[in-house]
């Protein structure tokens, strides 16, 4: 006799069905697990054997067979040991087979009999949410697992025990409560910075229109202190746009005691970061920085710092939206829609520029630092703004800054405009950002003086194509931010001049 056991292998944020088959036959004592199992499935027979013991069962003196069907599929994980120990219990008839057959079930069991937490359990919930199928979880990730579906049968125990007494009708599991995490320290605040006035208004429009941005000045200028800033003056994750980061954190297992965050995931790692921790990888092909930022802000302090082949990586995320890690036997797909925030030096030694200082390595010093930045890639950048040094004025000066609060208003009364404009037109689009090259031709086109403007301009700075359809975008987010329908000659006016600032400054 076979029993069986559904549960889910991980291709992305994607749940394939995975079917644990059970056999209990006569033949040499072994323990054998087929059907492309890793080294961490591998070693689960171990650990259920173990499990079993500590819940008063042994397993019989028999060849014991499990086959995790499909075989063709890769399986990864400590997720299977749960199913495996329930089709084991289900074959030696300590627990009933037809009371199993509606869940889908993973866990990774401790030698105790205790079921601790896995990562994936909110892509396993709606998965089984979308086969008519309960879900069984560890208790830990119970709550992750209530937000599929309010009225899907979930089960959570914290040991085998617990979860066979349930079966036996002796203990009765209650469901878990879907939690969000509502102990995140504040954000920090727009009026804790002073001076940086036309920083501030170019966070504004990058914020308004989910738009890229890249800050050039010298140490201390508070390039770091306005990018920190940003999530404060965001709109909060629609309920899609927070199941979309929920899945991805949980693959990653980032999700903290199964808790989901309304606010916009913020990343910002080191520039010794590699190509797979940034854009994805590794032997498991595991979600990368710009994954985890998805639907928020991936902001790279020092940018030139960063490998040239890493920063390159980027450049098919920050078009698509996706990143896409193609291994010899599977492809695997990853949301990669985030709003890059970059920040730099003008070169190497920081104050290239500043009046009054004297580079010793003259012009090259700045030609050689930021050669590092591939054209590429700066031609997906909307802003480039410059932020010089504060001064002592700047600090001393009497008031008190603009508020987050005051500019997330204005932030959210443009987004929602844009958000409108695109369900109008039956478009995925929520922000002017993701708007294709001709959409954007049609929502942002100019009136007569503006076009006059553009023309002039796209000789000038020698714009692509890209570029042409950048600037169109930051000038459509800047006549939301006015409530204007049209686009107006100061608007692209403004728009070109953040798309055209200096990036080939001279050593004083």
């Amino acid at each position: 006799m076979v029993s069986r056991i559904a549960t889910v292998a991980f291709q992305g944020i994607e749940a394939k069905p995975v079917d644990v088959q059970v056999q209990i036959g006569p033949g040499q004592v072994a323990f054998t697990i087929v059907g492309l199992p890793d080294k961490a499935v591998g070693e689960s027979r171990e650990r259920v054997r173990s499990a079993l013991l500590a819940s008063g069962l042994s397993l019989p003196a028999k060849r014991v067979t499990v086959n995790l069907a499909p075989a063709d599929l890769p399986k990864e994980g400590s997720h299977f040991d749960l199913p495996i120990a329930l089709a084991l219990m289900a074959a030696m008839g300590a627990l009933p087979a037809a009371d199993l057959d509606g869940y889908v079930v993973l866990g990774e069991l401790a030698l105790d009999g205790t079921v601790s937490p896995v990562a994936g359990v909110l892509p396993a919930a709606i998965a089984a949410n979308a086969q008519a199928r309960g879900l069984i979880c560890p208790a830990a990730c119970g709550p992750e697992a209530a937000w599929a579906d309010a009225e899907m049968d979930i089960l959570a125990p914290q040991s085998l025990i617990q979860l066979a007494n349930h079966f036996k009708g002796t203990q009765a599991l209650s469901r878990p409560v879907p939690r969000l995490n509502a102990d995140l320290a504040p954000l920090p605040d727009l009026s804790e910075v002073r001076g940086q006035e036309s920083a501030k208004r170019a966070l504004e429009i990058a914020a308004a229109g989910g738009h890229n941005l890249l800050m050039v000045g010298p140490p201390g200028a508070g390039k770091s202190m306005l990018a920190s800033r940003l999530p404060s003056i965001l709109p909060p994750l629609t309920p899609k746009e927070l199941l979309e980061v929920s899945m991805v954190a949980s693959i990653a297992g980032e999700l903290a005691d199964g808790k989901l965050s309304e606010r916009r995931p913020f990343r910002a790692p080191h520039h010794s970061a590699s190509m797979a921790a940034l854009v994805g990888g590794g032997m498991r092909a595991r979600p990368g920085e710009v994954s985890l930022a998805h639907n928020g802000v991936l902001f790279l302090d020092e940018l030139p710092e960063f490998q040239p082949q890493v920063l390159d990586s980027l450049r098919q995320p920050l078009e698509s939206g996706e990143t896409v890690i193609v291994r010899a036997n599977h492809r695997t797909t990853y949301p990669s829609r985030v709003q890059l925030i970059a920040a730099m030096n003008p070169c190497r030694c920081g104050h290239a520029g500043e009046p009054g200082h004297v580079c010793k390595r003259g012009e090259r010093c700045v030609t050689e630092y930021q050669s590092r930045l591939s054209g590429p890639l700066l031609d997906r950048i909307d802003l480039r703004i410059e932020v010089p040094a504060v001064t002592a004025v700047d600090l001393i000066s009497p008031g008190r800054a603009e508020n987050s609060a005051d500019v997330a208003v204005r932030v959210a009364a443009a987004r929602e405009r844009q958000i409108a404009r695109y369900a109008a037109l039956g478009l995925p689009a929520r922000t002017n950002a993701q708007a294709g090259a001709r959409t954007i031709e049609e929502v942002a086109k100019p009136d007569a003086a503006g076009l006059d403007l553009l023309h002039s301009a796209a000789e000038s700075l020698a714009l692509s194509a890209r570029g042409y359809h950048r600037i169109l975008k930051v000038a459509r987010t800047l006549a939301d931010l006015d409530g204007a329908d049209t686009v107006g000659r100061m608007h692209l006016a403004e728009a070109l001049s953040y798309r055209g600032a200096s990036f080939d400054r001279k050593a004083a």
